[in-house]
């Protein structure tokens, strides 16, 4: 009998040594939670924020990352807002009308030299605000579940991947895996730029950063915009050869309007990986049930395949690229659309307009392109911009447009 029991122990003990850790998804779940209208928007500073960054260090401990911050998981930053836009925000813990914002942080440690960045901001507009292009009178929660509580739920799948994968590797990555949460994007990437002048780490251990912002509307085209790739000589030959699934947009410029930027300036490459605007685009219908979730699965195997393609070859060299901001035209009118800015063809294609603006009123629709303003033949985005910025309020302009097959010509009122 005692030789029975010990048998069965024994057999016991050897299926749990052999059955495998297998990383669990639940990109679903994390969206349902961070976009739902408890957390009123999950805006820098409020109740909604701290459930969020409560919520997220709960994650990381599930998946079993090690804090990171300066108070355990979090890395908390005040700021006083700003009254000049062209002003940089100032950091300050001691002066009135603060507000107080928290980076979630997180860590692999491999042991490794080097550190891969993998991050995604968190928060959104709350009630709506400044940012919001939302015209309703009433205030509605902007749950922001594309923006950005699909890129912090990729971003924790690939955590729990990464952490599997070398817990249960014979030999671990080369890399150490540092898992960021981002707060105050929307208010002008002030969490990602505290933390590039505050690192919790060393800052030149840090080898490239990941970001994804907006993963979560992957379109029927299977369009998948990745910018930075100019950032390092070896990230367009690893996304063409990792990639079977997407219709790549690619751009070289490490600078955008989300939180690579504030690594990019560091000279840290960046990739940020972007599924394109939408009509509910910080507006309150941006909802968990507009979301692509199969999207966002082929979105994580695709940054993971990339993560492991590049694991071997040491330190990525960092390279400047153009910045494209500062070529960018300034406007004194808008045609009052949501540019395709995944579009690649020839033009501006719209994908959505908003009411009582100038595109509305002259009846163009989603899915028109722009191929003429005024004098100006549009090819791309930046011809299109180009030619808006000679108008003046008040001004009326020829504007053509494709719809389908047919060409569409008519007046536009700015």
């Amino acid at each position: 009998m005692k030789k029975i029991v010990l048998f069965v122990v024994l057999a016991s003990i050897l299926s749990c040594k052999t059955e495998p850790k297998v990383a669990e998804s639940k990109i679903k779940e994390d969206i349902a939670f961070l976009a739902d209208d408890k957390l009123e928007g999950r805006q820098t500073g409020t109740d909604g924020e701290k459930k969020a960054a409560e919520y997220l260090i709960k994650r990381y401990k599930e998946i079993g990352l090690n804090p990171k911050g300066t108070e355990g998981y979090l890395q908390p930053f005040s700021f006083k807002p700003k009254t000049d836009p062209h002003k940089e925000v100032e950091f300050t813990t001691n002066a009135d009308s603060t507000i107080t914002g928290n980076n979630v942080i997180g860590y692999i440690n491999n042991s490794a030299k080097s550190t891969i960045v993998i991050g995604a901001h968190y928060d959104h507009l709350g009630f709506g605000g400044e940012g919001s292009l939302f015209r309703g009178e009433e205030k509605a929660v902007h749950n922001g579940a594309d923006d950005n509580a699909s890129g912090v739920a990729v971003m924790l799948n690939l955590a729990s991947r990464l952490k599997v994968k070398n817990d249960t590797a014979k030999v671990k990555d080369n890399n150490n895996y540092l898992f960021m949460a981002f707060s105050g994007e929307e208010m002008g990437l002030l969490g990602s730029n505290y933390f590039s002048k505050n690192p919790t780490i060393d800052a030149n251990s840090i080898n490239y950063m990941i970001n994804m912002d907006m993963v979560g509307r992957m379109k029927a085209d299977s369009t998948l915009a990745v910018y930075g790739t100019g950032t390092s000589p070896l990230f367009k030959q690893t996304l063409k050869a990792n990639n079977e699934k997407f219709k790549l947009i690619e751009n070289e410029s490490g600078v955008g309007p989300s939180d690579h930027t504030s690594f990019y300036l560091i000279d840290i490459p960046v990739l940020h990986f972007f599924t394109g605007q939408h009509e509910d685009y910080h507006k309150p219908g941006d909802d968990s049930e507009k979301l692509n979730y199969e999207g966002m699965r082929l979105i994580s195997d695709y940054i993971y395949s990339v993560i492991t393609d590049l694991d071997d070859n040491g330190e990525l060299a960092f390279r400047k690229t153009k910045n494209e901001s500062e070529e960018t035209p300034r406007f004194k009118v808008g045609l009052g659309v949501v540019p395709d800015y995944l579009f690649d063809g020839k033009g501006m294609r719209i994908d959505g307009t908003r009411e009582d603006t100038p595109a509305f009123n002259a009846g163009l629709q989603k899915g028109d392109v722009v191929v003429k303003l005024g004098d100006s033949t549009v090819t791309d985005m930046m011809s299109y911009m180009r030619a808006l910025s000679v108008f003046d309020k008040g001004d009326e302009a020829d504007i053509t447009v494709k719809r389908g097959e047919k060409i569409i010509e008519t007046k536009v009122n700015f």
